[in-house]
């Protein structure tokens, strides 16, 4: 009779057993670096290349317009130099009205530059993409919950083995290539 209270202890535990581990699952927590994911994958996409092209030819007519500036500043000098005041009064003029439409000029491209900026960094495709693939190494992994880590201020300390930016980046960049 003992050694049948034993075996069918046994059974009974063998039968709970099962149920004792799933009950202990952990969750697990990753944490993901989407500013580091945008610089080193949304950068090479060609919506990055028309804003970075779009950004140089602004900076381009920048300089040029400074260039014009300073070549009217140094005939200003050279004018003074040469006692025509009247020129040198006229230059004057010129040199203020440019450079008012330089700041004005610049104020406006740098706000829609970086209007264009920010819609780039929440266009929904990139988001898209970018959480897909959150999802499929978070999946793989084991991990629940996968947190930013730069906008998450409760996060106060972290493993790097929990860090699965590289990751991402790694997946978001075989998936382009393709």
């Amino acid at each position: 009779m003992a050694e049948m209270k034993k075996i069918l202890l046994l059974q009974v535990w063998l039968l709970t057993f099962p149920l004792l581990l799933s009950a202990q699952q952990i969750t697990r927590f990753a944490v993901v670096d989407m500013s580091k994911v945008y610089t080193a994958f949304f950068r090479e996409s060609r919506a990055v290349r028309d804003f970075e092209e779009r950004s140089a030819r602004v900076q381009t007519d920048i300089d040029r317009r400074l260039k014009e500036i300073q070549d009217l500043k140094n005939s200003q000098i050279n004018a003074e130099l040469e006692g025509d005041s009247e020129k040198a009064v006229r230059l004057e003029s010129d040199i203020y009205k440019k450079s008012e439409s330089l700041k004005e000029y610049s104020k406006l491209k740098i706000a829609e530059l970086e209007d264009q900026k920010k819609k780039l960094s929440q266009s929904s495709a990139f988001l898209e993409q970018v959480y897909n693939e959150l999802r499929i190494v978070a999946e793989n992994e084991g991990y629940s919950m996968v947190l930013n880590l730069k906008d998450t201020k409760g996060i106060l300390w972290y493993s790097p083995a929990i860090d699965i930016t590289d990751k991402v980046i790694q997946n978001l960049q075989s998936r382009s290539s393709r």
